[in-house]
């Protein structure tokens, strides 16, 4: 058992030493391809937190002054309550709490802000879904109308938002989704071309061995190993990249303006460490996979 295990890891790195050229290739192809699939599970993680409060049919959203009293609550609800039927389907009251955890998400990226809000400063505010026939226009009036209410902070529309930010996850998602594709396969065929040299070369070896009896997968392991290994190598490498860019890009969103929304577009509360996990696994099936097909196609040599 330990001997086969020994052979195997010896082979393993053996084909590491005869094909450095085309391995660090691989590697590379696999990090660059690993990082791009990463960095766009993280831009799309961030564009869901940038409209989180935008679910559900919402369209205006009624931010409430801090430290209103409920009778000035009650009037807005008794405001919009006239509304329900004809150009507002329903209302949602987010309180204190609710509040707060929105800040967490949409101030993720600007943590000196997040921590001056707290119960006694936070405006509390109502999400309001219109109905299917109600038109922009009115959204508007309306959204002029409650800013002058003496409760009501202010009042904003999701078509100030949604457009822009729909179009520029939708740019992002599709032309960083089809490159990461395009050099997942790139790299992926050149870990099938690292393993078919190195079994050419070894195909005098391979014979021997199948003469003594040796079965297809005793033969087929170290190679599978050698992609598997190079997929993870080039997942580490990219997981590494993704933690630094990320980092750099929560920094420096920092000094975005307040108004800007951008700081939602960060990713701080752990999912990372998920992607992290995943290009990891992506990257060692993608090894397994390539190698394994070239590992079949080319025993008998």
């Amino acid at each position: 058992m330990f001997s086969r295990l020994a052979y195997t890891l010896r082979e393993t790195f053996a084909g590491f030493q005869r094909n450095v050229t085309l391995t660090v290739a691989a590697i590379i192809t696999s990090a660059v391809s690993l990082l791009i699939f990463g960095l766009t599970l993280l831009i799309q993680h961030g564009f869901d937190n940038l409209l989180e409060r935008w679910e559900g049919g919402v369209e205006m959203i009624v931010f409430v002054s801090p430290g209103t009293q409920p009778d000035g609550l009650q009037f807005i609800e008794d405001q919009l309550t006239e509304q329900i039927g004809t150009t507002i389907e329903r209302f949602e009251y987010c309180d204190v709490e609710c509040s707060l955890a929105d800040a967490d998400i949409v101030l993720a990226g600007d943590p000196t802000t997040r921590e001056l809000l707290d119960e006694s400063n936070i405006p509390t505010l109502y999400k309001v879904v219109p109905t299917d026939s109600t038109e922009v226009a009115f959204l508007r009036g309306l959204k002029q109308e409650y800013q002058t209410f003496p409760s009501v902070l202010t009042v904003t529309l999701a078509e100030d938002q949604l457009d822009l930010i729909s179009r520029l996850q939708s740019f992002v998602s599709t032309y960083t989704t089809a490159l990461w594709i395009a050099l997942m396969l790139a790299s992926g065929l050149l870990i099938w071309n690292t393993i078919r040299t190195a079994m050419f070369a070894r195909r005098r070896e391979i014979e021997v061995m199948k003469l003594v009896g040796a079965t297809d997968w005793f033969i087929r392991i170290p190679f599978m190993l050698e992609g598997l290994i190079q997929g993870l190598l080039g997942g580490t490498a990219a997981v590494g990249a993704m933690l630094f860019i990320n980092w750099r890009w929560s920094e420096g969103v920092k000094d975005f303006p307040d108004e800007s929304g951008m700081t939602a577009l960060v990713v701080v509360d752990g999912y990372q460490w998920t992607v992290a996990l995943v290009i990891l696994a992506f990257g060692a099936l993608v090894g397994m996979i390539g190698s394994g097909i070239a590992a079949s196609r080319f025993l008998d040599v």
